[in-house]
């Protein structure tokens, strides 16, 4: 961990450490490298120093380490004159109401873990890094390209993008004689029968906060509306689209209800964060509607799981995977090691070094021409992102923080029976295009 904010700011000149003390930290931890191949310019100073690169992360922790530690153990072994001191920080509130007071102060980490909401706030406000002349640039997914960005400034390095979609379990699939996942929504319907006769809960969409519901409704137009359009959101942000053209996802959202595979209004109790997966993982119902990063714990369970695009398509068709940009690097803008973090986030553009990380977050590559890992419960959402079958929420338009919120409410208002779906879309129109 690197140390207290006062302790950093007196040892930022210079910001070296013995490089024997470094090449006996990759000892201990075990670091396997060939050190004796590293360019010339990566071997310790002349003074014998390396250089300290402080990392900040919300991953990377004991209850989600994501493979963190090793590939920063890889990187120090390729790179042993640059010693890594990482320290995990809490998500969301914690994150930032650490992190923030440092970039005022002109005294964070080199490194720091962003997202696109951070990206847009922090790089308006001068605390980041213009990345716009790295090579790897050029090679970020065209569809991720605008979440680095802020007013045309890249100022971080995506690391991940994150499927929020359908879950199956497969032995309750196999009790009600379904033998395979469905990928079209007469099969789902099909099998969502099937369960349902054979006494099983057919599906499960926890929305106490109204994550879920939402979620839901996009994963469905990730195949009804943006196959179609796959410019929906920029027609939509210019006033040349509108929500009427979600009706057809939204239709088939309610007719969940219609067909009585379940009860919407009852799911507004249930909380999609502290009782879902708890409920999916107990054998709660066949189907389940999260996030990616949820598969290692459904399968520590016991669950054997299939995660996939929701099978929105018609009959003959194929439907698409619905994603967010997940977590990226930046360097700060007062770090005075940014040759150093440069080639950190270099090494995370590889994807043969950030693999680790993308395995232990179920998560494919941001980068063009890169690999994604796939498992069997991967193997179906991984084939339609590999095929060019996804959306990626706008999460830096109008699907950001303010607009993610107002379509859960809305949404929670539809699951009620307090909107109309004309009402509902018309809403969504008006609000979301304010906050675009």
């Amino acid at each position: 961990m690197p140390p207290a904010a006062s302790q950093r700011s007196a040892r930022r000149p210079g910001r070296a450490v013995p490089a024997m003390l470094a090449a006996s930290a990759l000892l201990l931890l075990g670091v396997s490298g060939c050190v004796d191949d590293a360019p010339a310019d990566n071997a310790a100073t002349d003074d014998g120093e390396s250089t300290i690169l402080t990392v900040y992360g919300w991953k990377g922790g004991d209850t989600e380490p994501a493979n963190i530690e090793a590939i920063n153990a890889a990187f120090e072994a390729a790179h042993p004159d640059i010693d890594v001191q990482f320290e995990f920080v809490p998500a969301n509130d914690t994150y930032t109401q650490r992190v923030q007071p440092e970039l005022l102060a002109g005294d964070s980490a080199d490194v720091i873990m962003t997202d696109s909401g951070k990206v847009q706030t922090w790089g308006e406000s001068g605390f980041l890094e213009n990345l716009g002349d790295s090579a790897w640039v050029s090679t970020v997914l065209p569809e991720v390209d605008p979440f680095i960005r802020q007013d045309g400034t890249v100022y971080a390095l995506p690391m991940e993008v994150i499927g929020i979609d359908l879950y199956a379990n497969m032995a309750l699939l196999d009790q009600a004689g379904v033998t395979e996942v469905p990928t079209t929504w007469p099969e789902f319907e099909a099998a969502l029968q099937a369960v349902q006769d054979a006494g099983i809960t057919p599906l499960a969409l926890p929305s106490k906060a109204g994550w879920t519901g939402a979620s839901t409704v996009a994963a469905i137009a990730a195949t009804r509306v943006y196959q179609e359009n796959p410019d929906w959101d920029a027609e939509f942000l210019a006033g040349d689209a509108s929500f009427s053209d979600w009706r057809s996802s939204v239709d088939q959202f309610l007719s969940l209800q219609e067909k009585g595979f379940i009860d919407l209004r009852a799911e507004l109790g249930v909380d999609e964060w502290s009782q879902g997966l708890g409920d999916f993982t107990s054998g709660g119902s066949a189907f389940w509607v999260q996030g990616a990063w949820n598969i290692g714990a459904v399968e520590a369970a016991g669950i054997e799981p299939v995660f996939m695009p929701w099978p929105a398509a018609d009959e003959g068709e194929e439907s698409s995977a619905n994603l967010f940009v997940g977590t990226m690097w930046s360097i700060t803008a007062e770090s005075d090691v940014k040759d150093a973090a440069r080639t950190y986030l270099e090494f995370w553009a590889d994807a043969a070094n950030a693999g680790p990380f993308l395995e232990a977050e179920n998560a494919v590559a941001p980068f063009q021409g890169a690999s994604s890992p796939s498992t069997p419960a991967t193997a179906d959402f991984v084939a339609a992102f590999e095929a060019g079958r996804y959306h990626v929420l706008p999460s830096n338009t109008w699907f950001g923080t303010a607009g993610e919120k107002i379509l859960q409410e809305q949404t929670q208002a539809l699951m009620l029976g307090d909107l109309s779906v004309d009402d509902y879309l018309a809403s969504l129109d008006d609000l979301l295009r304010a906050v675009g």
